[in-house]
């Protein structure tokens, strides 16, 4: 299996759109496969996350990795580097959402990490997947650090 290393380079190479469109891929093949299939980059866990589009209305459903932090889900708006991912802005404006792991779904309530627990989420992240320092070199900008908590 790559290196996290070696994965976070080859994700930086890849353009957005086919970020996007292995997303699509990723979302059905999870869901039949109830998990057990593109449930990792890596050796890091991956969820689906479904939001309410900030414009649309419309429900989106995205994989992204995640950790666990107690019965809270953390997960890091970093777009492998690239512009801050839509699930990232939808949370933002509507907080309400839903993720799946495995065959299991729970609502979830978002909110920003701030001050010294963002940091220490943002280590444990980056201590189970290495990208996210390479991602936020990168991206020029703070990437969105996010604990979701059961409603």
């Amino acid at each position: 299996m790559p290196s996290d290393r070696t994965l976070s380079r080859f994700s930086m190479s890849v353009p957005a759109w086919a970020v996007r469109a292995s997303g699509k891929l990723n979302v059905p093949v999870y869901r039949l496969s109830r998990g057990r299939l593109m449930n990792k980059v890596g050796r890091a866990p991956v969820l689906l996350l479904t939001t309410t589009g900030r414009r649309s209305g419309q429900t989106r459903t995205a994989p992204v990795v995640f950790q666990h932090d107690g019965e809270r889900v953390v997960v890091i708006g970093s777009n492998a580097g690239n512009s801050e991912p839509g699930w990232s802005h939808n949370l933002r404006a509507n907080p309400e959402a839903a993720i799946e792991i495995g065959p299991k779904r729970s609502e979830v309530r978002a909110r920003l990490a701030e001050g010294e627990e963002r940091d220490r989420l943002w280590k444990a992240m980056n201590a189970q997947y290495e990208g996210f320092d390479h991602y936020r070199e990168r991206a020029g900008r703070e990437i969105p650090v996010f604990v979701l908590e059961p409603r």
